[in-house]
């Protein structure tokens, strides 16, 4: 960590902002348990109908971190062609033990390679390892991942019915 700090990896210099509105969105986790099914839920609920791709990884273990690495490298790769704009990194909560794997330096420089904006949204709120620090935007939990990388359509809709509504008095106002 203490190479990484000062390397600069951790400075908000080196941040990316996260788009408004993504045309598609990375997850890069394990295809089985909760936290994916979590996510799309949650996008779901928030802004039905954009587009995940899913890269399935090992979040967990000694083979995790170099098939993160790989997966961070791979959707680089396609962030054009595929109109990436969003790559969550995500895991359900363990032992620190459990989460080790996102402390590795490897990935680390991955992420911080990585041209796609990256969310990391590992363990729960109390969990914290060397790839949120490096990651443009850290998540408290993989639900909270999805709510930063999409708006709410809903508050969407009702401030542009608000905004029709002062364009329409504005124009009668000025007939």
């Amino acid at each position: 960590k203490s190479r990484l700090e000062a390397e600069g990896f951790f400075d908000q210099k080196h941040k990316q902002s996260l788009p408004y509105l993504p045309r598609k969105i990375a997850i890069l986790t394990s295809p089985k348990g909760a936290v994916i099914y979590d996510m799309l839920t949650v996008l779901e609920r928030r802004f039905q109908g954009i587009p995940v791709l899913l890269f399935p990884s090992q979040v967990q273990g000694d083979s995790a971190p170099k098939m993160m690495v790989e997966g961070i490298r791979y959707l680089n790769t396609l962030r054009e062609s595929q109109h990436i704009d969003v790559l969550i990194l995500g895991r359900g909560g363990g032992s620190i033990e459990d989460l080790w794997a996102f402390n590795d330096e490897q990935l680390a420089r991955a992420i911080f390679a990585s041209e796609i904006p990256v969310i990391s949204a590992v363990g729960h709120e109390t969990d914290f390892t060397i790839a949120d620090f490096v990651s443009d935007v850290r998540a408290p939990t993989p639900s909270a991942a999805m709510e930063l990388a999409v708006p709410n359509k809903l508050d969407l809709k009702h401030t542009l019915s608000q905004k029709e509504e002062q364009l329409n008095r504005i124009i009668f106002n000025l007939l």
